[in-house]
């Protein structure tokens, strides 16, 4: 992140950015230092200091890929609020309609058991959160009513937090946002005042905002018991974010942030690179079309936006459909773009998704797997390597080397003074990405952990902070 940019750890709702560094500072705010309890690491759970706090405190780390919710009792007591299944919960919703014709919806896992029952039927929204930034994106009709994103948003928080709401009642609620958001054209005041309005509509007006790196970096502080300058990675599914802490054990055990960046490149982007090489080709990636005998490539943006998961649910317009079957008409390969069609109408993103997903995964510890994915008569067996994956997402690895070395500048330090770095998120398990940390900071100063629940517990302790 650019100095002289504001963007604050913690704020009040009504509180805005100041300056971001000298006398004065707000709370938060990179060279700002506020306290932090005494916590002991262990598992999921963490013990606070004896001090004590009146209101349960929690966190909620509201993900491009999945969400989760934290709460600190005021006995000290750190836990992950879970639903029934205890399963994880997917940032997503999915829209149908039920036995007697009435709209229904459902979040989370709920919403892939009703799309996998019925996806002919269903709209599946994934990486509601991509959207937050974006100017262009305002609402979108889904079975003949229109949405605004933040109704969405709010609509997916109320599903996640219904089994906490005694929880909720007159608790102190800090929700992260990541440095930077998503998007070629993001503006981060707008995501998060979006992100705001939506907590605000599911019934939260008065949430307080950190970063979400801060927060993993006040898990990982539980296991400290010295001074340390601590760099936190944070990668999620749309964003990488950076904060560099300085801790002190005191007591009273202090922090002071100083200096954040953030890109929006995370695992969203990766699967987005093995959709581009190993998948799209297949769907007409590549070929041509004729137009009064004159041949014009298959337009690429279609690709570019069938890549992307956010994007996706957006591709099955009416107008993109007929357009997409006039260019068939002529296409030099009019078998794959009929199949790209079908992917689509067939609301067949999801069993797509899984299947990146599992060959990325298998990536961070096999040295080559096989990419399965079948639709109708669409079949595909594409093998990779993890040098050919390592090939394709070079670009975001040097973004993200190029954001990571911005959160030194901006804190002012060198990669030799600091003391420990702290990786959390899926994304961190990718060989690749490690490498950029092993090779700069050495592999004994790196820890990794926690990557579904370290931002919410963070965000917990945070929220048990005095103001």
């Amino acid at each position: 992140m650019p100095r002289g940019v504001a963007v604050p750890l913690i704020c009040r709702a009504a509180q805005q950015a100041a300056s971001f560094r000298g006398r004065g500072a707000p709370v938060g705010q990179s060279g700002a230092t506020y306290g932090l309890a005494s916590l002991a690491a262990a598992g999921s759970t963490a013990q606070s200091s004896p001090r004590p706090f009146m209101r349960t405190a929690i966190g909620i780390d509201f993900g491009t890929t999945n969400s989760v919710v934290a709460a600190l009792r005021p006995d000290g007591r750190c836990e992950t609020l879970r639903h029934a299944t205890g399963e994880v919960f997917r940032s997503v919703l999915c829209f149908g309609s039920a036995a007697d014709g009435r709209p229904r919806h459902a979040a989370g896992p709920p919403a892939i058991e009703a799309y996998l029952d019925d996806p002919h039927g269903s709209r599946l929204i994934m990486s509601l959160k991509s959207y937050l930034a974006q100017r262009s994106f305002t609402e979108t009709r889904i079975l003949g009513r229109s949405w605004r994103l933040e109704e969405l948003v709010a609509l997916f928080l109320r599903e996640l937090l219904a089994p906490f709401r005694a929880e909720l009642d007159g608790a102190r609620i800090v929700i992260g946002r990541p440095v930077r958001f998503v998007g070629a054209s993001e503006d981060d005041g707008l995501g998060e005042r979006r992100l705001r309005a939506a907590f605000a509509a599911a019934g939260m007006p008065d949430v307080e905002v950190a970063l979400e790196p801060a927060g993993a970096g006040h898990r990982f502080a539980a296991g400290l018991d010295r001074a340390a300058t601590v760099l936190v990675a944070d990668f999620g599914g749309g964003t990488t974010d950076f904060s560099v802490l300085r801790f002190d054990p005191g007591p009273p055990r202090r922090v002071t942030a100083l200096g954040h960046a953030g890109v929006g490149v995370a695992g969203d982007a990766f699967d987005y690179r093995i959709i581009d090489h190993a998948v799209s080709p297949a769907l007409g990636k590549g070929s041509s079309y004729s137009v009064m005998g004159k041949p014009l490539p298959v337009p690429p943006g279609w690709f570019a936006s069938f890549a992307r998961w956010h994007l996706l649910s957006l591709m099955r317009s009416p107008r993109m459909l007929r357009d997409m079957a006039e260019v068939a008409r002529t296409a030099e390969h009019p078998d794959r773009l009929r199949r790209l069609i079908r992917v689509i109408e067939d609301e067949a993103g999801y069993a797509l998704y899984r299947a990146v997903s599992e060959a990325k995964a298998t990536l961070s510890h096999a040295e080559e797997t096989t990419l399965h994915f079948a639709h109708a008569d669409f079949v595909l067996e594409v093998p990779i390597s993890r040098a050919a994956f390592e090939g394709w997402i070079a670009p975001e690895l040097t973004r993200i080397a190029s954001a990571l070395d911005a959160s030194l500048a901006d804190a002012g330090v060198t990669h030799g003074q600091i003391d420990r770095v702290f990786l959390t998120g899926g994304t961190s398990l990718v060989p690749a990405v490690r490498r950029l940390f092993e090779q700069r900071f050495g592999p004994q100063r790196i820890a990794a952990g926690g990557e579904f629940v370290s931002v919410a517990e963070g965000l917990a302790l945070i929220a048990a902070e005095p103001s």
